[in-house]
């Protein structure tokens, strides 16, 4: 079957998230509006849960393709396979608790064909401390210090291709690392519909902690750190 001119990978990197992955591939599924999607990798790094059983459980009913791989640990490596293994001329990397907004396959696609290569959408978490709302209002900006991986990232296959994918030495980090790339090609544009993502990470360290320690990572990086002593703080600390 010849591929679409213009038809999407979602790519999810995955680790021990039984608990969301069904949800995840479910609220896809759902929130589709075209057929743009041609199929759903996901890329797990030795999840020690049932996640791997649980997604091909679940890939037996998709009506979309899903597609589970695995790969070495950490996000930038999983996110490379996946984008390896993809037979779309989009990729769209999700982590596996944020939930898109209704017709993110046709707004994605939308943006594709006004030539913006690449973007995310704007961000809510699901949490109502009045920290992590303003955090999410500024989402909505296209300023490279507004962005993060839980906005999700749209970008074509060549593009993705020409930067040379995620920077493998960071274990974390990664995403901004990508994206630096692509506002220095000024070829970034942010989706005003929200995706909504969890704060579990902020609930389960902290929200005054945890944002502290994302400052703290942030400046380390500015000042010249690198991948391995900006994991190795974030290992100690978050």
């Amino acid at each position: 079957m010849p591929i679409a001119a213009n038809s999407i990978s979602i790519i999810i990197p995955a680790l021990n998230e039984a608990a969301n992955i069904n949800r995840l591939l479910a609220h896809l599924i759902e929130n589709k509006t075209g057929e743009n999607i041609l199929e759903i990798i996901v890329v797990d790094g030795n999840s020690q849960d049932n996640t791997t059983e649980l997604v091909k459980e679940f890939s037996k009913n998709s009506t979309i393709a899903i597609r589970l791989i695995q790969s070495e640990r950490g996000r930038a490596k999983q996110m490379n396979a996946g984008a390896n293994h993809s037979k779309s001329t989009i990729l769209y990397f999700l982590h596996a608790d944020s939930y898109p907004p209704k017709g993110f396959d046709t707004l994605i696609i939308s943006e594709i064909e006004k030539q913006q290569l690449a973007g995310c959408f704007k961000m809510r978490f699901d949490s109502n401390h009045w920290w992590l709302a303003l955090v999410s209002w500024g989402t909505r900006f296209n300023w490279k210090i507004c962005r993060g991986g839980d906005q999700s990232l749209f970008i074509t296959k060549a593009l993705f291709n020409e930067i040379g994918g995620f920077d493998q030495r960071y274990t974390i980090y990664e995403d901004q690392i990508l994206t630096n790339q692509l506002y220095k090609r000024k070829q970034f544009v942010v989706i005003q519909h929200w995706i909504v993502t969890s704060a579990r990470l902020y609930e389960k360290k902290g929200v005054w902690n945890l944002q502290y320690h994302f400052l703290m990572i942030y400046l380390k990086k500015w000042l010249g750190a690198s991948a391995e002593e900006i994991y190795t703080y974030y290992k100690k600390h978050i």
